[in-house]
């Protein structure tokens, strides 16, 4: 049975983290690539198509989503859509890279479900500092960051469904947790018949 690298996914409500503890991750294991995702918005000044996004337009998205070229995607409020493309998992697998995705919850779960050995890690973190950390960011307006804290408790109710929850109230300490997943995944996706016995984690 031939080992595969599994494709990890990083996963929690705003504010928890997950981007800081991606850059972390990334400096700390070796060999792992984020998947660019597709997106329908306007490029922005300094931006390069594949490197922060592959910009699509929406005749092209919906192209690509009537062709099942998509792994995952989903709109968004402000009518752009998101997604990550079959394509990406393939150039970073290609180039004997481990893929990292960063998605929100229902993209999650649709690449749980769909990837055999895919890796779902919910970034989690209390409503307080949630919020706090909104508030920091200064992106969004109050009535923005209210929306978001609400829908972020309706997140943390779904971190049973995946399969490790990492509390981030420690940057630090999440970001080793994190890493040390990762590597332990790592190591048993090259041991198969090792992994079969032992079961999840």
């Amino acid at each position: 049975m031939p080992a595969t690298r599994p494709v990890f996914v990083i996963t929690g409500p705003s504010g928890a983290g997950k981007g800081t503890l991606i850059k972390g991750l990334l400096e700390h294991v070796p060999g792992l690539e984020v998947a660019v995702s597709a997106t329908t918005r306007p490029r922005r000044r300094g931006e390069v198509d594949g490197r922060e996004y592959w910009f699509l337009t929406d005749g092209e998205f919906t192209r690509k989503v009537d062709e099942g070229a998509f792994l995952e995607w989903v709109p968004y409020v402000s009518g752009r859509r998101y997604g990550t493309l079959r394509s990406e998992i393939e150039r970073i697998a290609d180039d004997d890279r481990t893929c990292v995705l960063e998605l929100e919850l229902d993209g999650a779960l649709r690449v749980q479900d769909e990837v055999p050995g895919s890796v779902t890690i919910f970034i989690a973190a209390d409503v307080p500092e949630l919020e706090r950390r909104l508030r920091d960011r200064a992106t969004e307006s109050t009535g923005e960051i209210g929306e978001r804290i609400e829908l972020a408790r309706t997140q943390l109710e779904q971190a049973h469904r995946f399969r490790y929850v990492v509390r981030n109230d420690d940057v630090e300490r999440a970001a080793a947790g994190v890493a040390a997943l990762v590597e332990c995944e790592l190591a048993l996706s090259l041991k198969p018949a090792q992994r079969s016995r032992s079961g999840r984690l």
